[in-house]
């Protein structure tokens, strides 16, 4: 990933923490957050799907994309704000993911 992306969360964090604390319940928020951004993931696919007749096709690839986007960000500053480094532990992720497919 761009080293931007990086520093976004870092500094999405930083914004966070000046705005609501850093406390338990701020830190709890912040992991539900990832439930709300994954639930517009879904909401996105049944739009394009046009799953509801009542609402019909209601959304595109690309904001099915962004939504996932949203969660993918959100799971970052979750990351950092645990006090960890989200490059670490997502690459620990990677290397993990990796070995399993050279296995």
């Amino acid at each position: 990933m761009d080293d931007s992306i990086w520093a976004a969360a870092r500094a999405a964090r930083s914004w966070l923490d000046a705005a609501n604390g850093t406390g338990q319940t701020e830190l709890t928020c912040r992991i539900l957050k990832l439930t709300e951004e994954a639930g517009e993931a879904s909401a996105a696919w049944i739009g394009l799907l046009g799953q509801n007749p009542r609402k019909g096709v209601t959304h595109t690839r690309e904001d099915v994309a962004a939504e996932l986007a949203d969660v993918v960000f959100t799971a970052l500053v979750a990351i950092e704000s645990l006090g960890l480094d989200a490059q670490t532990v997502v690459g620990a992720c990677a290397g993990k993911v990796r070995s399993r497919l050279d296995g």
